[in-house]
Parts: C-alpha cells; structure tokens; sequence
C-alpha cells in the first residue's frame, strides 16, 4: 500500500441515489483482493465509528466503493462490482448489489471513455458482477454530453437532478438462485412469519407488529431498540442456509424488512436493517424486491399493502420509507410461487461530487 500511499489513486466520489460512495476503474486498484480491500478500508478509514482518517461517512449509506471496467460480454457495456465497506469492522463485502450506486456508474463510464454518449439519451447494459445478471441504464445525454442537471426529485435528497432510469429484467434470484429460494411464500422463524425473498436483492420481509414495534418509528429509535435487533438478527442468521446464501455472520445480507400499513398514500410502509443498523430509506433493489412481495397472495407484506385494482400491464408500486417513497414499476404474470416479473424499473438520480486522487494511509 506504500505506493499508493505516495502515488493516490484516481478517484470519483459521487451521490448516487440516497447513498454516496467512491467509483474506480478496476485497473487502477490492486488485481490481489486481499490488496484491493486493505487499500479501500484504508481510503474509507475503516474500522472506526467516525471514519475521521478517511473520505467514508460514518455511515453504511456512505461508504460504498463501484469498481467499473469495459466489459468483455457480448451483452454488456461495462462491468459493475459494488463492495459495501464496513464502518466499524474490516470487512468489506461483494455479497450484495447497491442499486443506489448503480446510479451513478453509466455517467462515471462515459468521463472515463468507456462508454460513447449518443446525442439525447444514452442505453448503458450494465453486468453486475456481485449476482451475474444485466441492468440496463437510460441516462439523459444532451449533445452527447453527460448532465447532471435536471428536474428529477427523488425523496432522500434535496434538489432536482437528471433522471436515471433503472431496469432489472433478470433480477429474479440474482443471488439466492430463485425468487422464493426456500420454496414457499411463507416460513416461520422463532414464530413470526416471514417471506424469503431475492428479487435483486435477498431480503426477508416481515410484519413490524410481529415483532413488536408500530414500523411508523424513526430510524434512531429503532436503531436503539436492542430488543428488537437481537430478535431481527436471530431470525437473519437463521435464514442463511435457507435461502443459500450459507454462513451470514459477516455478510451484509438478506436485509431485515418490517412492513406495516401505509401511512402516506402508498402501498406499504417499511422499516429495514441492512443488517444491523436502520436504513434512512430503503435500497433500490430492497424495494424491487419489497414491492414483488407485496404481490405474493398469503405473504406478510400482500395482507397489509394497497395496490391498484388492475392486475394487468405496469403497475406503480410506491414503498414508503422512513424519508418519503420510492416507486417501482412492476409487470407481473399470475400469482403464488410461479409468479413471473417481467418488469421491474426504478427512477433514481446521480451527483459527482468530487474527482482527483485518494490516498491511502501509510501504515
């Protein structure tokens, strides 16, 4: 790490969605992954509550890496792997994706010159490295130029920015094998009933009632509900191997959703721990794969959600969150088990906020 330590590394630090995180090109990091995440717990300033001796934010939303590289896939443009770099712990993690950060990755491929902006709208085909599936990204292009600038409004951020139109058409147990991955809508862990979901993102999805809490509360008391998180993490670790995900101990996934009625004119409201600590909102992919459940007869989150009468075409899925609502557009074929989704989409935003050189320190 001494080199880099002289040297830095090129770097841009961008908002993407709710979360902010640091974007490389692959060949600038070390090829050795023992290497490559030494060095990123170095730049972030992990382990430490603070991250006070790197650019992290004290915070899982803001410390987040993309690695980006052309692909060398017939069906992609660029190669994506999203690493979740642990505040507290040396850890840094692949289990999971980070719709959030994707948002930014198309816009970060095109400045680096690994992706040729078309003169309006650009279609950027993104390989997602952590769960071997294709996003397809449509980003605002004017003069086949990257913008920024826009009238988009997402809640969680302040401000207007351009539109960046997510869609997963292979989602479906991108990282669990299957949709369901234990085979039922509905499994009963420490007696409260929960569905095992991966549509984009493994998450188990539960009642908040069940678990003793309204799922109306603020992400600090939740976060000091000691009660509530030993019984989230019990179930967690009991979901593991059920949904073939194996030893969770130190993953950042499933991610813990409890659900309650909407408060806001949506269609469900939620409360999730990714693991252990309150989200400000909720992922991208969580939602894509909340909102699915939401359409599952006889699961938690079907019995408490409110949803358009229309069982054909696009429907608008708003899942409520501790900041506002995030929107996902669902197209689904029949119901149960052999649910089919043939659309899931989501309109996030981007910002850059920094590029230049990170340096690591020299210990």
């Amino acid at each position: 790490m001494s080199s880099y330590s002289t040297t830095g590394v090129p770097c841009t630090w961008m908002r993407g969605g709710t979360s902010k995180g640091a974007y490389f090109l692959a060949k600038d990091l070390p090829s050795d992954e023992s290497a490559r995440d030494a060095l990123l717990l170095s730049v972030m300033g992990s382990p430490d509550e603070r991250q006070i001796d790197g650019i992290g934010g004290a915070d899982p939303l803001c410390s987040k890496v993309a690695i980006v590289s052309r692909s060398q896939r017939p069906d992609a443009d660029i190669d994506y792997l999203f690493l979740q770099v642990f505040v507290d712990r040396a850890v840094v993690s692949d289990a999971q994706n980070c719709g959030n950060i994707l948002s930014g990755v198309g816009q970060f491929a095109i400045e680096q010159g690994l992706v040729k902006a078309a003169p309006r709208t650009t279609q950027v085909a993104v390989y997602l490295q952590n769960s071997d599936q294709i996003a397809e990204l449509t980003l605002k292009t004017p003069d086949a130029q990257v913008t920024y600038a826009g009238d988009t409004a997402i809640d969680g951020v302040p401000g207007t920015s351009a539109p960046v139109l997510q869609n997963f058409p292979d989602a479906a147990g991108s990282s669990c094998g299957s949709l369901l991955p234990t085979g039922s809508i509905v499994d009963t862990f420490d007696g409260i009933q929960v569905t095992c979901i991966d549509n984009g993102m493994p998450v188990v999805v539960l009642r908040a009632a069940d678990v003793g809490i309204t799922g109306y509360e603020d992400r600090a008391t939740l976060d000091n509900n000691e009660t509530l998180k030993g019984r989230l993490e019990s179930i967690r670790l009991q979901v593991g191997d059920a949904m073939n995900l194996g030893d969770i101990t130190d993953k950042s996934v499933p991610k813990m959703t409890m659900v309650s009625a909407p408060q806001h004119g949506g269609a469900i409201s939620t409360r999730t721990f990714i693991p252990h600590r309150c989200h400000a909102s909720i992922g991208v992919l969580g939602a894509v794969s909340v909102a699915t459940a939401c359409k599952l007869k006889g699961s938690p989150a079907a019995e408490l959600a409110v949803l358009p009468d229309t069982v054909a075409g696009d429907v608008l899925v708003q899942v409520e969150h501790p900041i506002g609502q995030t929107g996902v557009l669902m197209n689904t074929d029949a119901t149960g088990v052999d649910i089919k989704v043939n659309k899931a989409a989501i309109v996030r935003t981007a910002r850059k906020l920094f590029a230049g050189k990170v340096f690591p320190s020299s210990g």
